[in-house]
């Protein structure tokens, strides 16, 4: 359990550590998506699964208008591809994994009946390594997968089989007395925490909507933002908000002309991309110096790279934004997030919400016909 203190609590503690701690890798998204419909009915007034696990819990479900608030709740993750006579088990990545992260690291194989075998990552004994040669990176065939069998056999009477999915073994850590808090997928299970948190503010504050909201905990976003996608076309928002993690650059690994200046403790990200729309941007923009909500800025190049995009070109178009949790060592099993953002994150969602209305203007300019 962690024990934090601070202003603008938003967050429910155990939420967070119970969700942050559930496996939900991509295409298996189950587990982490019970915990946050669990969390989230008692704040919405209907919920619906779509055929692919993405979960949207509804406020004001009969409004013509209708805003999205949007996460995913994929993770990161590996496939058994492999298994040889020994027993040794091959992978594959399942979203965006890193095989340079993977060396003696625990891991949990899951089976379809639900249960989790424990296994351990191999790695190469230093002893062994002559050469700097020797220290290459690793990739998909030198990262083996060791469950404590001798023979495939052994292996598959475990149930394991290939295709058999596989997370990191590892759970929420708080750092420097909860000031920074470290998950093995904050990404992005932790805007599954502001979009629910915000849900909960709206009910706590009986706060009257003149729209109607859908919180959508999409699935499958690692793998080419599938889940949002659907939502998209089955929801028919106006609308879309969406929050995703983006990098701290303050760590030695970026260089800040190719990556920009974005830190932890300094408040929620805003994104200028070709996909986000410059009114809604501007509102979010105005909403957070309107409220000193400490903000910054970055840059997507092109596609921003989360489910801003689907959203934005999906039908006709639907003016989207993105609003970003700054995050250290993005992709592996020690994301960090500092506790402070991620309460200014829900706040600056929340308030953005209040000062919208069906009225909003999404013309860039008029066009006036001619006589």
């Amino acid at each position: 359990m962690l024990y934090i203190v601070h202003m603008d609590n938003f967050i429910d503690k155990e939420f967070l550590v119970r969700y942050l701690n559930s496996n939900s890798p991509t295409g298996y998204e189950v587990e982490g998506q019970k915990i946050w419909v669990d969390y989230i009915t008692k704040y919405v007034d209907d919920i619906f699964l779509d055929c692919y696990g993405s979960a949207v819990g509804i406020i004001n479900p009969d409004a013509e208008y209708k805003v999205v608030i949007e996460a995913h709740a994929d993770e990161i993750s590996w496939a058994v591809n492999y298994i040889t006579k020994e027993g040794y088990i091959y992978v594959a990545r399942n979203g965006g994994s890193d095989f340079a992260i993977t060396s003696s690291m625990r891991a949990l194989i899951h089976l379809d009946d639900g249960r989790k075998i424990p296994a351990v990552f191999g790695a190469t004994p230093i002893h062994l390594k002559r050469s700097r040669e020797e220290e290459r990176v690793p990739d998909i065939t030198s990262t083996v997968l060791d469950c404590g069998c001798d023979s495939d056999e052994e292996v598959k009477k475990m149930g394991i089989h290939v295709g058999s999915i596989v997370t990191f073994d590892a759970d929420v850590l708080e750092l420097n007395g909860g000031k920074y808090i470290v998950a093995r997928a904050a990404d992005n299970r932790a805007g599954g925490i502001v979009i629910a948190s915000v849900a909960k503010l709206l009910h706590e504050n009986k706060d009257k909507l003149p729209f109607g909201l859908y919180v959508c905990n999409c699935v499958q976003e690692e793998v080419g933002l599938c889940g949002a996608s659907m939502i998209a076309h089955r929801v028919k928002p106006n609308l879309a908000i969406v929050t995703d993690v983006t990098h701290d650059t303050q760590s030695p690994f970026y260089n800040k002309v190719k990556s920009g200046d974005i830190s932890c403790g300094q408040g929620p990200v805003l994104a200028y991309a070709p996909s986000v729309h410059h009114n809604l941007f501007n509102h979010i923009k105005n909403t957070a110096e309107k409220n000193n909500i400490k903000i910054q800025y970055d840059y997507c190049s092109g596609y921003s790279g989360t489910d801003t995009d689907s959203f934005a070109y999906s039908r006709k178009g639907i003016p989207s934004a993105l609003i970003s949790l700054p995050q250290k060592y993005m992709h592996t099993t020690v994301e960090m997030f500092k506790y402070d953002d991620i309460n200014a994150v829900v706040d600056l969602m929340y308030k953005s919400l209040l000062g919208l209305s069906p009225d909003f203007d999404v013309q860039y300019f008029n066009v006036k016909r001619r006589d």
